[in-house]
């Protein structure tokens, strides 16, 4: 499995305790790198996991496709989403897992408030709101089809399934 974004690994660490054999975790800056190791190396799971920082969107090839990909609370936290879930999408060979924020009139609040904070902190992240109706499609255009879609009154999640031929 692939996680994009995956700060310390804690969806995979549940994943490979859950069976999965190897997991890939990559990260756009090396913030949560140590304490990710320690982590790994004190659940006994170092063995199992490969930590790459590089920009996904960018530099996917880089990166070997996986049966499952997840990218959890990533996609608004990235401005050229759709590079970001085309390679995604094209990297999972079975399943692509997303969430992403929910389309409601408070994270429009919410993106103009935090670009007002962080700008006067003088801190260049920034929230993206994206469409999710967008997200989707671009997933499904590289062959994926929708298995699972909820709409929470914060996060979306979908989860797609590629089509066997």
């Amino acid at each position: 499995m692939l996680e994009v974004g995956g700060g310390i690994g804690a969806l995979e660490i549940e994943l490979l305790r859950a069976g999965a054999a190897h997991a890939t975790n990559v990260e756009l800056v090396g913030t949560y790198e140590q304490a990710a190791r320690d982590l790994l190396e004190n659940l006994g799971l170092a063995g199992r996991v490969d930590r790459t920082l590089l920009d996904f969107a960018r530099d996917g090839v880089q990166v070997p496709r996986a049966d499952i990909v997840l990218l959890h609370r990533v996609i608004c936290c990235y401005p050229d989403m759709e590079s970001l879930v085309r390679v995604s999408a094209d990297h999972a060979t079975r399943i692509l897992a997303l969430s992403f924020p929910a389309n409601r009139w408070w994270w429009r609040i919410g993106q103009l408030l935090s670009r007002v904070w962080f700008r006067l902190r003088g801190c260049a992240f920034r929230l993206y709101l994206h469409d999710p109706r967008r997200i989707l499609a671009i997933a499904e255009a590289a062959g994926l089809r929708p298995v699972l879609q909820r709409r929470g009154w914060v996060w979306q999640i979908a989860v797609l399934e590629r089509s066997v031929s």
